[in-house]
């Protein structure tokens, strides 16, 4: 073969992995989406919050109890992550291979997304679809980090960035869609309609909430089909000798990583920022459509709304944020975003239904509900920014022959405190006895993260 076909062949192939890489975040973004933020998690909180009242516990309790009982299965989750990601990285790494862990995890996910329509409105198998979420978002979450080891493959450092924020984008927009349609087609509303006034296709019972119960297998079956651009055209590192490691080899190289990063400043700086800043990023993802739903009481359609704007903004500001990322650095994408988030969790925690920072609002304002639609663009269209532009970072502080290693680090640097903020809400919620001021520690882990980065290069461990 001549040089310039060659060439071609090899362009080709390229191109092709960087779609099947694009194509994972489509698959996985519903789980997130649908499952964490927007329809899932808020019908939880109303089916829980009812069943504790059936139960006799006052209706303001049971908002609260039901917010605090999301958020400690979240830290259970946050933790099993954590301590789990490095190790997964170290094994890949040392393997050579990541498609057999990505793809035996995403079938677990698969079939635990697919059991979430067994919670019934009466409560049934309440917390039986608590653990199902939350195993498959563990097993999801996993298969997400070993993909991220495939970045730095795609492109050269200069454009990292850019592959990284239309891989965030394109997810997004996988989000939009689907979003789009559950509302149009499944989930319903209080009169038993879908957003355009239908009932449930498949003759789903609306009186059963069928309808939105179905984000569960909706979530299982997307993510099964558009794995397959993934399965057909993304393919290991061939320089990477791939062999059965010992299990005392990988925790003997994963601790000579650790020790090495703890020696590396930027390095260092960086993973710290990111423990906390992308610990308090979660928590605005899982607790957003809890706090339309508990705060404003918001019903199904319009937190689908809601998350339809977040997720257009999250897909739009993801491809310009990697388009700064490429001309600016992550550095700039990162402090600028962070900025935003601040902005959104003192909103969250100065306003009710009934005042805004003290304020008190006229009755059936609906300034509330602009403000909270404003933040749903700000924490999507931010929230998206600040992970590409951190994943674009992480590439800058990563050896291509420990990429997956290195991206464990990452993710244990994004789960190690996952504890942390569903924690923190869980004690503030407690002692409050408040929806809002249970934000607080949201606001205070984005300024730690904020401090943290300033001792961070820009241009990463290579260049100090």
């Amino acid at each position: 073969m001549k040089g310039g076909e060659a060439d071609k062949v090899q362009t080709t192939a390229l191109r092709k992995r960087i779609w099947g890489w694009f194509f994972f975040d489509w698959a996985q973004q519903p789980y997130a989406t649908l499952g964490l933020t927007f329809i899932f998690a808020p019908y939880f909180a109303a089916v829980a919050t009812d069943a504790l009242v059936a139960q006799g516990t006052s209706l303001g309790d049971a908002k609260v109890d039901a917010q605090n009982l999301w958020s400690s299965a979240q830290t259970i989750a946050g933790l099993i992550i954590a301590f789990s990601a490095p190790f997964l990285g170290a094994w890949a790494d040392a393997s050579g291979r990541k498609r057999p862990w990505i793809l035996a995890f995403s079938m677990m996910a698969v079939l635990c997304a697919g059991m979430l329509w067994t919670l019934t409105p009466d409560g049934g198998n309440l917390m039986l679809a608590l653990t199902l979420f939350w195993v498959g978002f563990v097993f999801s979450e996993a298969a997400f980090n070993l993909n991220n080891a495939f970045l730095p493959d795609l492109g050269t450092a200069e454009q990292i960035g850019r592959i990284s924020g239309g891989a965030t984008a394109f997810g997004y927009w996988g989000g939009v869609l689907s979003l789009f349609a559950m509302l149009i087609f499944f989930a319903e509303n209080e009169s038993g309609t879908t957003l355009v006034g239908i009932a449930p296709v498949f003759g789903l019972d609306p009186e059963a909430r069928e309808g939105t119960r179905f984000v569960g297998p909706f979530i299982a079956l997307w993510l099964a089909i558009f794995l397959i651009p993934f399965v057909l055209w993304t393919r290991e590192n061939p320089a990477i000798n791939r062999k059965r490691p010992r299990f005392r080899q990988v925790l003997a190289e994963l601790w000579s990583s650790i020790r090495r990063v703890s020696g590396e400043p930027s390095t260092r700086a960086f993973l710290l920022a990111s423990l906390f800043y992308r610990d308090a990023l979660t928590a605005l993802y899982a607790y957003g459509g809890i706090y339309a739903r508990q705060v404003l009481d918001w019903q199904t359609i319009q937190i689908g709304v809601f998350g339809i704007i977040a997720a257009i903004a999250a897909a739009i500001l993801s491809w310009v944020g990697g388009i700064a990322d490429q001309r600016l650095g992550p550095k700039p994408v990162i402090t600028f975003s962070i900025w935003m988030m601040l902005g959104v969790g003192s909103i969250i925690v100065g306003m009710s239904r009934e005042a805004i920072f003290g304020f008190a609002l006229p009755e059936g304002s609906n300034l509330p509900d602009i403000l909270f639609y404003f933040c749903g663009a700000a924490i999507g269209g931010a929230g998206g920014a600040l992970y590409s532009a951190s994943r674009s970072m992480m590439v800058r502080h990563t050896r291509p022959e420990n990429a997956a290693e290195s991206f464990g680090l990452f993710a244990f640097a994004g789960k190690a405190t996952a504890f942390l903020a569903p924690a923190l809400i869980t004690v503030f919620g407690v002692i409050t006895n408040s929806n809002q001021l249970a934000f607080l520690p949201v606001i205070f882990l984005f300024i730690i993260g904020l401090f943290l980065l300033r001792y961070v290069h820009p241009d990463g461990e290579r260049a100090v």
